[in-house]
């Protein structure tokens, strides 16, 4: 079983390079802009400013393999957007609102398998299109996002989807298919609209091995100093490591009741 994964949204070289050091796996650069604002600009959900050109500044600093570029939903520049992502430096490439399997064979194809790609998915179409999703060549691991997997299924709470078992059947799909995958967003540990250790319960449940720290996790801070002042970050990285780490080691029932 693939241990967790923890990325952070970012653009910073320096908080870059500090948190790879303290337990993150990976750095996650958002370049997505359409209909963001749209869907959720009503939530208290991270809309970044994050520019193209970030991702040469963030290559020089972090490692092969750890840079992951969020573009928009497939639109008439992916294709342009896609070679400026990978000629400036990006690892992978993540998808978000995928409403068709032609959205995600389109943009797949102009990937053309230099990079792999990561679907994003967080519509109610793409969920029921993951048995197809997962078949496309490049396709290397899935990330389902929940702020708008919720707005989409008209859920009134972001862990909506989970109390109804929305992802029992992805669940068991990926990890038939050995397709690493993650969900959501974690929390420090005593925090969260439900506590970060009920959630990281879940994960351990589903076979999840990717998460997001979310904004709180470091109070939305985007400067370096602030970030060091305000916390002790391998700290909190590994309250949720031992926390998995707990409930790894628990009954299938005491991982059943949570």
């Amino acid at each position: 079983k693939e241990k967790m994964q923890f990325w952070i949204i970012n653009n910073k070289p320096d908080i870059a390079e500090y948190v790879l050091q303290k337990g993150v796996n990976r750095i996650f650069l958002d370049l997505e802009r359409i209909g963001k604002f749209e869907r959720q600009g009503h939530l208290n959900t991270w809309k970044t400013s994050h520019k193209e050109e970030d991702i040469g500044q963030l290559k020089k600093i972090v490692p092969k393999g750890k840079l992951m570029v969020r573009l928009n939903k497939l639109n008439e520049n992916s294709k342009t957007e896609i070679n400026n992502a990978i000629r400036g430096g990006a690892d992978w490439l993540i998808l978000p609102m995928i409403k068709s399997i032609d959205d995600i064979e389109k943009f797949c194809s102009y990937v053309s398998l230099r990079v792999p790609v990561i679907p994003l998915i967080e519509t109610k179409e793409s969920i029921k299109l993951l048995p197809k999703i997962i078949k496309i060549e490049g396709i290397k691991e899935i990330y389902i996002g929940l702020n708008d997997l919720s707005l989409s299924l008209g859920s009134k709470f972001l862990f909506e989807p989970l109390a109804n078992n929305i992802l029992e059947n992805a669940s068991e799909l990926l990890n038939y298919h050995k397709i690493p995958w993650g969900f959501g967003g974690i929390a420090r540990y005593g925090e969260g609209l439900l506590p970060a250790e009920k959630i990281l319960g879940e994960h351990v449940r589903l076979g999840s091995s990717r998460l997001i720290l979310s904004r709180t996790f470091v109070r939305n801070l985007q400067n370096l100093s602030d970030i060091k002042e305000s916390m002790d970050f391998s700290s909190e990285i590994n309250k949720l490591k031992e926390t998995i780490n707990y409930w790894s080691s628990q009954s299938n029932q005491e991982i059943k009741n949570n």
